[in-house]
């Protein structure tokens, strides 16, 4: 520390009488205060091209109109300060802007951390234990409210014109309504685009998982600018097939295979749980479609008498079990199972798993964008070994695929 800062210091301690660390923060809070005030001064100063009182050197119609007053929030504390105006109102101060409250990021801060899956309660101590502000749960929640726009405009971004791969999942949340406790459904969409840019396409709010609410999702992709989806990954919903080739009728639907195995166990004794399990693999791993139908039906000889209904399961739902057959392994890989979306989903569980429930349907989505925000940000790279995907899926979907979506 050199000997001018020293002095500084010195002379600081002394006329602030300082002895405690909240002594410290009242002096901060008062410098802050005035030097915001100096600024707010000078600004004006430059606006009109004299300093207030130096009317000899004045050549402007316009001039000082007193003050209003605001109250500003800072990491040292609360304080007014008074805005100069000008008489023809064209003053537009940048130290602190219109509609400003808050100075040193706290602002930004709330909903940082209202990203990470905080309470408004678990702020509201926060803020006061390190900053002593006082936010209230009302505060924060007006706070949180100006990314509602934000929100609003990503959710109606116009989107690619041909996605190559589009997951499709629900998570369910509870949410107050009326004063009672619901379930309501988070419809998501990630979709991989063409240049294999992984991205979400939105996130919608439903009463409970349906073939109908799916639908509303699969229209309003498309009037936001998808012509074609090559190829869905989905859990099974019944009904799904319908709603998506309302939409988009050429596109190719597998069924997550994980999810199938899954639906398979619920008729299973656990004593056979593991044998069953392993007796799978050589359908789902087979070569080839015919390969794997031949598979399935030496599985019905050692398991169909004991378990009719489980087999029935993978002979009607086949057509969309089996779509990944046709394709080489780098694609298999991808669409053969929802655990993009899944593993995504668990992302978003960590956030979100603080909150019992959530009191509206807008607190649940802010949570919920600010959380796919911040998990998005990684999302830099394209999908591995994307330039071999892309040419099997030119061959697959030639008439599909033009120059200009690529």
């Amino acid at each position: 520390m050199d000997k001018k800062r020293k002095e500084l210091i010195k002379e600081l301690i002394k006329e602030f009488d300082l002895k405690t660390t909240d002594d410290i923060q009242d002096m901060l809070k008062g410098l802050m205060g005035g030097t915001i005030q100096g600024m707010l001064e000078g600004e004006l100063d430059d606006e009109l091209g004299y300093q207030k009182h130096d009317y000899a050197n004045k050549d402007t119609d316009n001039s000082r109109n007193g003050y209003s007053s605001k109250k500003l929030r800072s990491k040292f504390g609360d304080f007014e300060t008074k805005i100069p105006r000008d008489r023809k109102g064209e003053f537009d101060p940048q130290v602190v802007k219109k509609n400003q409250t808050e100075l040193g990021g706290i602002e930004q801060q709330i909903i940082a951390m209202y990203a990470k899956g905080m309470s408004n309660r678990d702020i509201e101590e926060f803020l006061r234990d390190l900053y002593g502000v006082e936010a209230s749960a009302s505060l924060i929640s007006r706070i949180t409210d100006r990314i509602l726009p934000e929100i609003k405009e990503w959710q109606s971004r116009v989107l690619k014109s041909v996605y190559a791969i589009v997951f499709m999942d629900a998570i369910v949340y509870k949410v107050r309504k009326e004063g009672i406790v619901v379930n309501k459904a988070v419809y998501i969409a990630i979709g991989i685009d063409l240049e294999g840019q992984k991205d979400v396409l939105g996130l919608w709010i439903g009463e409970a998982e349906s073939s109908r609410f799916w639908l509303l999702v699969t229209n309003e992709l498309k009037n936001r600018g998808v012509r074609d989806i090559l190829i869905a990954s989905v859990d099974g919903l019944n009904g799904f097939n319908d709603a998506i080739h309302t939409s988009f009728p050429k596109t190719e639907i597998q069924r997550c295979i994980v999810h199938q195995i899954r639906n398979s166990t619920k008729y299973l004794s656990y004593k056979d749980l593991k044998q069953f399990t392993q007796d799978l693999k050589p359908i789902y791993k087979a070569a080839s479609e015919q390969q794997a139908l031949e598979e399935l039906n030496e599985f019905e000889k050692k398991w169909g008498s004991k378990y009719p209904g489980a087999i029935k399961s993978w002979r009607n739902n086949w057509d969309e079990l089996a779509t990944f057959f046709k394709y080489p392994a780098e694609i298999r890989k991808i669409i053969y199972t929802t655990n993009a979306i899944e593993n995504f989903n668990r992302q978003l569980r960590k956030v979100t798993k603080t909150k019992a429930a959530y009191v509206s349907d807008d607190a649940l989505t802010k949570s919920l964008y600010l959380a796919i925000r911040d998990i998005t940000k990684k999302w830099t790279g394209r999908i591995q070994n994307w330039g071999t995907i892309l040419d099997q899926l030119l061959i697959f979907f030639e008439d599909r695929i033009s120059e200009r979506d690529i």
